[in-house]
């Protein structure tokens, strides 16, 4: 049982995790709520995949992000002919000492960049499979561990398909979240051309957090309490994704152990060291939808994934503070922390006076 009691941590947390954020920012122009799920994704130790057209800055927000902290960085720009032994590292035998010595790959580095994904083959991708889940890289029997923060931000395009493979299912499972950057406004738009206008801002751009501050502020995100009641209400979410008329396969149950710490983490962002219904809400779209294949009939009619999550989310009874259930309510889906929620802050549900065991 751990007990939580060190509110320095949580303060700690929460100051980190603002200069990152503020320094992201500096470079994404006017999208606040993807840097933020950006920074609730490597805090809860999970993965992000970034989706979206081109030129909108996939690849810049990633490179922001590994930027931002002093900890190693690598880039993989997925093609066609990139083998397995690229992304893993290979044994290559030593003549002189009459052995093989194992030579790393770009996967061993704490944030890895994979620009473009869905260009590499899908033998190439399940290269990451074991790397995403249990962090480490076998190799001719022997096991590797890889560093520690350890993230993959991973871009791809929903369009120009052609010479592409769509990533498997088993490969989307291991993404904690998916987002979309989306176009700026016109004032952000104008902002950017003056920022970018002359030279790249990520050439200016300096660590502002270190990896061992990234490591303990996981160690405090792990610390976050969930009620029981809270628990409940996302494996109830996740279990509507798998009863839903217009879904062929529903969210995994890895999917809702990582909606779980994706709501812990939202929590301490916000300065909480309790999770609320609000925050398994405000992340679902993004933890779920990527994960959910809808029928071929849904397609048809233009259902997509996150509606249907947004749909599951109004029908869903929400806990409430005293104990009992309301219903189901409209959300905006986007990764933003909330500051109260059911219950106020410190609530006799959700809150540490419960008195209930930690996880």
């Amino acid at each position: 049982m751990t007990t939580y009691d060190d509110r320095a941590s949580l303060t700690d947390l929460t100051t980190t995790a603002e200069r990152v954020r503020t320094s992201v920012e500096g470079v994404i122009e006017g999208k606040p709520e993807v840097v933020r799920l950006s920074l609730t994704v490597l805090l809860a130790e999970g993965h992000l995949l970034i989706e979206d057209v081109p030129g909108v800055g996939k690849t810049m927000l990633a490179k922001a992000l590994a930027r931002s902290i002093d900890c190693s960085v690598r880039r993989i720009q997925f093609t066609p002919d990139l083998l397995p032994s690229d992304i893993t590292g290979v044994s290559i035998f030593d003549q002189q000492r009459r052995d093989f010595e194992f030579k790393p790959g770009a996967i061993f580095a704490q944030i890895v960049i994979g620009d473009e994904i869905n260009r590499a083959s899908p033998k190439t991708q399940s290269a990451l499979l074991e790397s995403m889940e249990e962090r480490q890289v076998t190799i001719d029997g022997q096991s590797y561990e890889l560093p520690s923060p350890f993230m993959v931000v991973a871009t791809q395009n929903p369009v120009e398909m052609e010479g592409t493979y769509p990533l498997p299912e088993a490969q989307r499972d291991r993404f904690m979240a998916r987002v979309s950057i989306g176009y700026p406004s016109a004032e952000a738009e104008l902002q950017m051309l003056d920022v970018h206008g002359g030279v790249s801002p990520l050439d200016d751009l300096q660590p502002v957090a270190h990896a061992h501050d990234i490591v303990k502020l996981i160690d405090a995100v792990r610390t976050v309490h969930v009620a029981d009641s809270v628990r409940r209400y996302a494996v109830d979410l996740v279990g509507a994704t798998r009863n839903h008329a217009d879904i062929r396969l529903g969210a995994s149950p890895r999917a809702t152990l990582h909606l779980l710490r994706a709501a812990k983490a939202a929590a301490a962002l916000s300065g909480r060291d309790y999770a609320l219904p609000d925050d398994v809400q405000a992340l679902a779209v993004a933890v779920l939808a990527h994960r959910l294949l809808p029928t071929a009939q849904a397609q048809l009619n233009r259902r997509t994934a996150e509606q249907v999550v947004l749909e599951i989310l109004q029908r869903t009874p929400v806990p409430t503070g005293d104990g009992g259930h309301s219903q189901g309510r409209q959300v905006a889906g986007m990764p933003g922390g909330p500051g109260g929620g059911v219950g106020g802050p410190g609530g006799p549900l959700y809150g540490r006076q419960a008195g209930v065991r930690r996880l």
